[in-house]
């Protein structure tokens, strides 16, 4: 047994260290798995450790951070917070940021493992290369190395940003990525269909496992109210005798929401109304778009509370969710929409060109093509000719499945399993 490792209860309790660039909390906002998973594993006993940088383009709010690895407790868990910078954008500071974040991990692994004596190393930041920092600290005390893959990095900047493979940014994140697949215990991927390619990258087979996003339970109890506006509207449409084609999230081009517009004008049945709950850069022009064309069948309202959720979905007969095409959704997709969908109990049309994508595998939809009207208007048009119960028994093979396999409490365990 590793000398930091001890007993209770029946079982081993570890030194968690989890390096996450971007790991945020419920107060601070994105990204939530770093955390979701740490509360997880403090709340079974492990002693957890987040390594994080102090700024964050994702998070709602950023620490106050005075020096490196100034510490903090939140819900259990340990951070670590590294200095590293402010950027805007994808450049040039960015960049820097990653660099800095790495680097300052790398030169003090020393005292990382004196302080910590981490029985299990998590590198977890997105772009690949936290892996050497990780590395060295392997080395230093024998710990397991887990390399968590969020996105396809390099692939994202190369096959969205339209990067260069020669760039030499790429040729750093390649030869990263090249290094964990080769050197890490274990590859988790967020993405079920990447073990292929990280096989061609040096992985060894045995070494991928794919633990996907979920749901946090206790967040699902709490069910509060929508507040009064959402409920006036939202009960009118179902004392009309309405079937309400829901959406909630974010309104960007990334949503493809547009396309929902073009299903609702190519749905002639009156009784057929699509809501769209959420904020983001086009939902004004969304809401011009569909007073300017009159498509009088779409109705927009502000965002809810995320433990609103439940109540909003209620209200709904089915969920959409859609993307635009992209070539990186060959590799499979977990977005937090579809399991927020799924737990709710509502069938789901997913209009995404992605494999082995949940909603097909437990059967509690139907898959569209990306941007294809027709097949997301025929899967409207379907739902609608439904008996109520029928819908009812599709709906909940989804929540099903969540609650058997796709939440953090079960995720979590999952991850446990590969440090023991």
């Amino acid at each position: 047994m590793h000398p930091s490792v001890s007993k209770g209860r029946g079982r081993e309790y570890m030194n968690i260290l989890l390096i996450n660039h971007y790991a945020g909390s419920s107060e601070m906002g994105m990204e939530f798995r770093p955390y979701y998973f740490a509360r997880e594993w403090a709340e079974a006993g492990h002693r957890v450790t987040i390594i994080a940088g102090d700024y964050s383009h994702l998070r709602i709010r950023n620490p106050e951070v005075k020096k490196d690895f100034q510490k903090e407790v939140i819900d259990g868990i340990r951070y670590c917070w590294i200095k590293t910078g402010r950027y805007e954008g994808n450049g040039l500071k960015r960049a820097l940021t990653m660099f800095r974040f790495v680097y300052k991990i790398w030169k003090n692994a020393g005292r990382i493992v004196n302080s910590l004596k981490p029985d299990v190393v998590i590198t977890s930041s997105t772009y690949p290369l936290d892996t050497y920092a990780g590395q060295k600290i392997r080395k230093l005390c024998g710990a397991k190395l887990i390399h968590e893959v969020h996105d396809m990095w390099p692939l994202s900047p190369m096959e969205l940003g339209g990067m260069s493979r020669y760039h030499p940014f790429i040729v750093l994140m390649q030869v990263a990525e090249n290094s964990f697949c080769r050197k890490a215990d274990y590859v988790v991927s967020l993405l079920p269909n990447s073990k292929d390619y990280f096989i061609k990258h040096g992985m060894k087979a045995e070494k991928f496992v794919n633990i996907p996003n979920g749901i946090v339970l206790n967040e699902w109890e709490k069910n509060e109210k929508i507040p009064p506006r959402h409920r006036q509207v939202l009960k009118k449409l179902k004392e009309d005798g309405n079937f309400v084609a829901g959406y909630f999230g974010g309104h960007a081009l990334s949503n493809a929401l547009d396309i929902l517009l073009d299903t609702a004008k190519e749905i002639q049945n009156s009784k057929i109304k699509f809501v769209l709950v959420g904020n983001g850069v086009e939902k004004p022009r969304l809401i011009k778009r569909a007073w300017d064309e009159k498509i009088e069948n779409v109705i927009f309202l502000e965002p809810v509370e995320k433990n609103s959720i439940q109540d909003l979905a209620g209200y709904f007969d089915c969920c959409y969710m859609g993307s635009l095409k992209s070539p990186l959704y060959r590799f499979g997709i977990s977005f937090n929409k579809m399991y927020d969908y799924m737990m709710a109990g509502k069938p789901v049309i997913c209009a995404v060109d992605a494999p082995e994508c949940p909603v097909e595998k437990c059967g509690c939809g139907f898959m569209a093509e990306s941007g294809k009207i027709s097949e997301i208007q025929k899967a409207v048009e379907n739902l609608y000719d439904m008996a109520e119960d029928e819908r009812d028994r599709m709906g909940m093979k989804g929540k099903k499945a969540v609650l058997e396999s796709y939440n953090y409490k079960v995720l979590a365990e999952r991850f446990i399993e590969l440090f023991t």
